[in-house]
């Protein structure tokens, strides 16, 4: 078998592969890109799912025109400078990225167009790469005083095997969603926008640094009874800092959807951390509940690498049992804290039994005895005084299929 050396156009959609699996995943590393610039405001609108068109537009410090070719060239970055001996340090990383591969990875599979105007610059320019092939740098126009606007157009075009493997648009409109909101948590400070298919879909304006701010915007994503029902984190132990808000066990879901965690701002989905946040709450919920959190862990950059999975989204701990620990903790303490509290959702639901007329919900399908017109209805007008409904799923029949002295499922005699 003969060993060939690959041509750069096939190199990098190979590795586009694992940078930009999705749509939501090239939203991820140009919002990261924004936020690395220092924007406090980003703006993403997304056509077709993503796949037929995304726009990231940010007001941060933006490109010079010099500067346009390198950031479409592989292995380019402005995130990693050398020491004095020239050696780049991968063990004090202080931004979201580092890699200078997520925009020729998006360049080598789709129609990628930039246009920038650098801080205390007159001019903007804009590049355009399609299918990996780079065009000139062009004066451009650009609406802000300085900043980025990125533009992706038939994303996977260049790799139309990928296609294949994409959901529909609009599951893939709800992972872009779902990525703009954990980057709304991790940066509250920031204003966020985002447009589906046209439709304002997010406007999240920025609110103050600081645990108050936070909870603002974690409010508006996770809603107000989050606010209502979330208690307060904040613990420190040999220079790692756990922070946020746990919500009261007692205010639960069937499922861990709503579980965030962050690590030095960045937004990860880490086993172990979900394995601690699972043993803190192991002693207030059953088995089958999960609940909602949003916490986040500040360490030293070189306790952490974050240069263990392809789209950052993994990270590995020098002291995996002290953050765990740490986490356990922490947690366990606040709960214990609030000792018998209930959330207030289900103190209202349970109370709201109590007031006259009240009609539970049915907690399952398949209850035909709470539609109104049914046995219930038939029930209350051949009773009179019955004005309460039955939470059981009574069986509906028709009255003239009733014989006195047989069984409602007996067949008639012949």
């Amino acid at each position: 078998m003969t060993i060939r050396r690959l041509p750069p156009e096939t190199v990098n959609r190979i590795a586009a592969g694992e940078v930009v699996e999705r749509p939501a995943s090239a939203v991820k590393e140009l919002v990261e890109n924004a936020l690395d610039a220092g924007a406090t405001s980003v703006e993403v609108q997304a056509d077709g799912g993503g796949l037929t068109r995304i726009l990231v537009a940010d007001d941060g410090n933006g490109l010079a025109a010099d500067q346009l070719p390198l950031a479409v060239e592989r292995h380019a970055t402005s995130k990693l400078s050398p020491d004095d001996a020239g050696d780049y340090d991968l063990l004090h990383i202080h931004t979201l990225g580092f890699r200078g591969e997520a925009l020729p990875s998006i360049g080598s599979v789709a129609r990628l167009s930039i246009s920038s105007r650098a801080r205390g610059e007159a001019d903007a320019h804009a590049i355009l790469v399609e299918g990996g092939a780079m065009g000139a740098v062009s004066p451009s126009g650009f609406p802000g005083p300085h900043g980025a606007r990125v533009e992706v157009r038939d994303l996977f075009y260049a790799t139309p095997a990928r296609l294949k493997f994409m959901k529909s648009e609009r599951a893939e409109a709800m992972a872009i969603a779902e990525e703009i909101k954990r980057q709304a948590m991790a940066h509250e400070a920031v204003s966020f926008a985002l447009d589906l298919d046209g439709r304002r879909t997010l406007r999240l304006p920025a609110e103050s640094k600081g645990p108050d701010g936070r909870l603002a915007r974690l409010a508006s994503i996770m809603g107000r009874e989050f606010q209502d029902n979330a208690l307060a984190i904040d613990q420190e132990r040999d220079g790692i800092r756990l922070s946020g808000f746990a919500g009261l066990p007692t205010y639960n879901r069937g499922n861990s959807a709503h579980q965030y965690l962050f690590v030095n701002g960045r937004p990860v989905r880490d086993r172990l951390l979900q394995g601690a946040l699972r043993g803190a709450y192991a002693d207030f919920l059953a088995r089958d509940r999960h609940p909602l959190v949003a916490l986040y862990l500040e360490l030293d950059p070189s306790q952490v690498d974050v240069n263990v999975h392809p789209a950052k989204a993994e990270v590995r701990f020098r002291d995996p049992a002290m953050v765990r620990g740490l986490i356990v903790s922490g947690l366990r303490h606040v709960l214990a804290g609030a000792g018998h509290r209930a959330s207030t959702s289900t103190a209202s639901e349970a109370l709201s039994g109590f007031r006259p007329g009240y009609v539970p919900q049915p907690s399952a399908e398949g209850f035909s005895a709470w539609r109104m017109g049914g046995w219930a209805q038939a029930a209350a007008q051949a009773i009179p005084g019955l004005t309460e409904v039955s939470a059981r799923s009574e069986t509906q029949y028709e009255p003239s299929s009733y014989t006195p002295g047989r069984g409602l499922h007996e067949a008639p005699a012949a």
